[in-house]
């Protein structure tokens, strides 16, 4: 690892630890029955909590993705930082779209769940611009729908559990397969299909379990109901992730070949 790209791990780290906590505290001033309200004195400590978690974690994922970096690592020119960064939010606003607009509420005695289409552009985002930026793309968007929405309360887990999307998406499209050096059609696509899947694969099962800990620990929910509630949401996240896996896979097959007549598409493998 070079040690110049390890010094933004540091405020990174700080920032995502003290968010976390703040964000932790506020969450526990409220029973899992009351509204956020910002006029409650534990609503700054959720609101800018949630801030520095964000900021800290993209300081963290962008530090380590370069201390990492290796000889043969693609460079990019200024005008691809700039396409490659106008896609990353591009991405995210797709992402808040289609969650916030687009989504089936699921309204249940202690929690609620959705169906939507949201985590189609995380994984869409991972396979065009690598998992890093991708998945913090799509992160970023899907939590802001979470803020502005009745799921204000998982936005960190939302944060963290989109970021995986991406990463895993991004790890096994781009380090195994390396796709954007496939010509061939059938292997993109079986490439394309696998990676996609890996990612949402992972949401799946880490979705429920997380919320199953996060209702029972953080907001008291007893462990029957939330049993219950992990229960129903394995069948909404399943059926997102399937759903998800079809458009994204269609939409990068599709998007793939217009990037590169246009000359947007930027390679992320030499």
């Amino acid at each position: 690892m070079q040690k110049k790209n390890l010094i933004p791990l540091i405020p990174g780290s700080i920032l995502t630890v003290g968010g976390l906590i703040s964000t932790i505290a506020g969450f526990t001033g409220y029973t899992p029955a009351e509204k956020i309200n910002s006029e409650d004195p534990f609503f700054p400590f959720i609101l800018w909590g949630i801030f520095a978690l964000l900021i800290g974690l993209v300081v963290l994922v962008n530090g380590i993705s370069k201390a990492r970096a290796k000889e043969n690592t693609v460079t990019y020119s200024s005008s691809e930082q700039v396409k490659r960064m106008a896609q990353a939010a591009l991405f995210a606003a797709l992402s808040y779209i289609m969650f916030t607009y687009f989504k089936i509420d699921i309204n249940l005695p202690g929690g609620s769940t959705a169906f939507h289409l949201g985590n189609t552009f995380v994984v869409l985002a991972a396979l065009l611009l690598g998992g890093s930026l991708g998945g913090v793309a799509g992160a970023i968007g899907l939590t802001l729908a979470d803020l502005t929405t009745i799921y204000v309360t998982s936005a960190p887990k939302t944060f963290f559990l989109k970021l995986c999307i991406g990463l895993i998406t991004g790890f096994v499209a781009h380090k195994l397969f390396h796709i954007t050096k496939i010509t061939d059609r059938k292997k993109l696509a079986t490439a394309t299909v696998v990676s996609a899947g890996a990612g949402l694969l992972f949401n799946v099962i880490a979705d429920p379990l997380a919320g199953y800990f996060y209702k029972m620990y953080l907001f008291g929910i007893p462990q029957d109901a939330s049993a219950a509630l992990a229960k129903i949401a394995t069948l909404t996240t399943g059926v997102n992730a399937a759903l998800s896996l079809l458009c994204a896979v269609l939409l990068y097959l599709a998007v793939r070949p217009v990037l590169i007549k246009a000359g947007l598409y930027v390679r992320l493998e030499k």
